[in-house]
């Protein structure tokens, strides 16, 4: 059995310039926990396979091509591949959220804008 603490995790570098902590890494598919502070944004990108989004932990607000919602704790959203996607912690509290990528990406991620 192989079992990660996320607090034990080291935190990536990510061009998003945020906690990202990676807590499975196979050629089938990726897990990563990401912490948002108050304030915290992502940058807009598009990933080459589809993401599930699980809230871990407050309230956010996820933009998904056209489409842009707050979300909150024990919420799964599904982001399809090749399509513009951004997180948002508008809230005074931070965010967590998990993301699933099957399968791994082999392609790079695609960053828009700033």
């Amino acid at each position: 059995m192989i079992t990660r603490i996320l607090s034990e995790t080291e935190i990536m570098e990510n061009a998003h310039g945020v906690d990202a902590r990676n807590l499975y890494n196979t050629e089938d598919a990726t897990v990563t926990v990401i912490s948002l502070k108050p304030g915290q944004s992502m940058k807009k990108h598009m990933t080459p396979v589809d993401v599930a989004f699980y809230v871990l932990e407050g309230t956010g607000i996820v933009e998904i091509g056209d489409e842009k919602e707050e979300v909150q704790k024990d919420t799964l959203i599904e982001s399809p591949r090749d399509i513009l996607h951004c997180w948002y912690n508008e809230s005074s509290e931070p965010l967590r959220f998990m993301v699933i990528k099957a399968p791994r990406p082999t392609k790079r991620t695609v960053f828009v804008g700033n």
